[in-house]
């Protein structure tokens, strides 16, 4: 395969809504580009960019696919990511390296919740976007009525750059404002380029001033151009496009039928002549901030973004050289872990298509395999420039979680390697063992995104897992001062054990004056790791207790923090006053004082007004506006309190405080209350005491617990 310079190169994300077409706009690219003789069709289940089992059983991308094709003497590299929310961790990476979205628009349903959501990451990325309306030949298509709601979500600066002639089964051609013709197509999608019928020229005319004014506005010079002449040449108007598009100050659409073939080679001539090149973008800084720009005479640099498993390759890497050139067996180090890696092969991958390349220069992707310790977000460098470490990709954090446990005991070993590799190659798939809740956490962006992996697991890897609504990580404090005495005693044929504790202990509030019935002696302050903290005084007079067995003392009481005596949560914020106790000048020891500690402190805990507190998340909910009364008594059935509402366009976005214990499954639930047309995230804010009734109902549920244990 041909070797592309970096002005050769066009690096594309495929995104938008799921049904989109952008699977099918990838396979139309790829015959046009001659990568395949024949398009396959997602019904047909053979396409290049869907060919995993789980997508062709599902019939829809749930992983991104990197792609290329090559047109005109340049090489396109697309990658195909998902539309459903679930995965929106595919789409992050993939604006990492593209150098420009083509955001598919369903020309049925206009702007959907998922191109808005698409389109706030594009805004974070800062990545040039190009509007594509597709599915023209379906009867509901409405080009007019998709165009009113881009400029009503996303602005003025999308600007129409082509039109269809006919929407749905009349759709028969398209208006091409930068060429001033019209493609006329026939049943095989073939284009006859043509002069602009009669009828149509006043409305081209019109929508080509409204393309050409914004070119204009992208350069100063081009708008002294404008002023004087009242247009703009061909190469004026490429060069205030592509400036345009760069700086985000314009947004073309284009309108094709990917299904039917028709304008998508149009498509590609204006993506090879006019969408940046990898040396036309600003760059992508380093974490030292050092700004690489796409030179192939630099030092090589080059990103990882993407790391699967692939049948017959084993683990492959998807990266972008960033600088420098790359070729086969070359030496590299990991500007992350300083491991030394080699680059065996180097292949230009389609899919399961590949084909071996014996170079990759700068602003160019392409994939490798069987490196040793490097992954997703990692930095591979030129030993001359080991310690560049590029900006790494800012994953999603997760939207819902699960406890995860194997049916059979003796998979257990199996299942935590296995979705410790799931986490490498999706890094949005989080896996966590809780102390806490001793519990296995899976965590992930929705239930779909968690049943994909549950499928995985069970079907190709043949480990039968149940999902189990996690524990809540509850936390116990206190409201009142309280005191209490233990006094552990054992005899047992020899040595005995004693240990006698008196204690007064205290709730604790930042810059609050310790209590004033005995003299503190020294203070241990535990800052506590889950939040929160300990005070310990020793207040001990006369030597009650011998201050070595003082430590004991604390260890026994942290062990019943780590498991409090309401509901068995952590508990924080509280003073101990160690006042009094007894020894025995044999039997003391330090095993006798930290169990006397222990029990001290539990029985003072159940004496001071103890309180059960609640994680609360801020919780965002993204839903189109005729849904926001049924969302929001859903939202207050789950105890939430609204905090805010603003408007996105065509979509309302509600701000709430709600429990954690209250959003198990939330993800169905607004599934169905909006037809899949809402989403949410939400992020911990903090702790609050339950309502009476549910502390209640939790101390209840311990103590059955309890009992069931005995």
């Amino acid at each position: 395969m041909k070797v592309y310079k970096t002005n050769e190169v066009k690096n594309i994300a495929l995104i938008g809504s799921a049904k989109s077409g952008k699977t099918t706009l990838a396979e139309a690219i790829m015959f046009e580009g001659g990568l395949i003789n024949r398009r396959g069709s997602v019904e047909d289940k053979n396409t290049v960019s869907d060919y995993r089992e789980i997508e062709l059983e599902r019939q829809n991308s749930v992983s991104s696919t990197v792609l290329f094709a090559e047109y005109k003497g340049k090489k396109i590299n697309m990658i195909d990511c998902p539309g459903f929310d679930d995965f929106i961790g595919e789409v992050v990476a993939a604006l990492k390296v593209a150098d420009t979205a083509l955001m598919l628009v369903n020309a049925q349903n206009g702007v959907e919740v998922g191109t808005e959501i698409n389109w706030r990451h594009t805004v974070k990325n800062q990545t040039p976007v190009v509007f594509v309306v597709n599915q023209l030949e379906h009867e509901k298509a409405n080009f007019d009525e998709a165009i009113r709601q881009l400029k009503s979500q996303f602005g003025g600066n999308v600007t129409v750059a082509q039109y269809p002639v006919g929407d749905g089964h009349a759709f028969h051609g398209i208006i091409d404002l930068l060429q001033m013709k019209m493609y006329k197509f026939n049943d095989a999608g073939k284009a006859e380029v043509i002069d602009i019928p009669a009828n149509e020229k006043d409305k081209a005319e019109e929508l080509q001033n409204a393309l050409i004014e914004k070119a204009a506005e992208s350069d100063e010079s081009l708008m002294e151009a404008f002023f004087e002449n009242g247009t703009l040449s061909e190469e004026q108007l490429e060069t205030g496009l592509k400036t345009g598009i760069i700086t985000r100050g314009l947004y073309p659409v284009f309108c094709l039928s990917a299904k039917q073939n028709k304008g998508v080679s149009r498509l590609m001539e204006f993506i090879t002549t006019t969408v940046p090149s990898p040396n036309e973008m600003p760059g992508v800084k380093t974490l030292g901030g050092k700004l690489l720009k796409c030179n192939s005479a630099d030092q090589p640099s080059l990103f990882v973004f993407k790391t699967s498993i692939e049948e017959h390759l084993g683990e492959i890497a998807f990266f972008k050289v960033y600088a420098g050139e790359v070729t086969e067996a070359m030496d590299m180090i990991n500007g992350i872990n300083a491991g030394k890696e080699r680059l065996p092969q180097l292949f230009a991958i389609a899919g399961k298509k590949r084909e071996k390349i014996e170079k990759v220069c700068a602003g160019d992707i392409g994939a490798t395999i069987k490196l040793k310790n490097t992954r997703t977000n990692d930095t591979l460098n030129s030993p001359k420039n080991s310690d560049d470490v590029i900006t790494p990709i800012e994953f999603p954090a997760p939207k819902i979680s699960f406890a995860i446990k194997a049916k059979n005991t003796g998979d257990e070993e199996k299942l935590g390697a296995r979705i410790n590799e799931m986490h490498k190659m999706d890094q949005t798939l989080e896996v966590e063992y809780s102390k806490e809740l001793k519990q296995i956490l899976i965590k992930g962006q929705g239930e779909l995104h968690l049943n994909i992996a549950k499928w995985h697991l069970e079907v190709l890897d043949k480990i039968p897992i149940d999902y189990i609504a996690p524990k809540i990580p509850y936390r116990e404090t206190i409201t009142k001062s309280a005191t209490a005495m233990y006094r552990h005693k054992k005899q047992s044929g020899g040595a005995g054990q004693f240990g006698e504790v008196h204690m007064l202990i205290e709730p604790y509030t930042e810059g609050m004056t310790f209590q004033t019935n005995y003299p503190i002696r020294g203070t241990d302050e535990n800052s506590l790791p889950w939040g929160g903290k300990l005070i310990f005084n020793n207040c001990i007079v006369g030597g009650a207790i011998d201050a070595r067995f003082l430590p004991a003392i604390l260890k026994g009481i942290m062990e019943k923090i780590e498991e409090g005596p309401l509901t068995g949560s952590y508990a924080r914020d509280i003073v101990v006053n160690v006042y009094d106790g007894k020894m025995h000048p044999v039997d003391s020891n330090e095993l006798a004082f930290k169990l006397a500690g222990r029990q001290a402190f539990k029985e003072a805990f159940k004496n001071a007004g103890p309180k059960i507190l609640e994680p609360i998340y801020d919780v965002e909910v993204i839903v189109p506006a005729d849904r926001m009364g049924d969302i929001m008594t859903d939202l207050q059935g789950r105890r939430a309190i609204i905090m805010g509402m603003d408007s996105e366009g065509n979509y309302q976005k509600i701000k709430a405080k709600v429990p954690l214990s209250e959003m198990n499954r939330y993800s169905t639930a607004l599934s169905s209350i909006t037809s899949g047309s809402g989403t949410y995230s939400l992020k911990f804010a903090e702790y609050t005491q339950v309502p009476p009734d549910v502390q209640n109902a939790l101390l209840k549920a311990y103590e059955e617990q309890e009992k069931d244990e005995e």
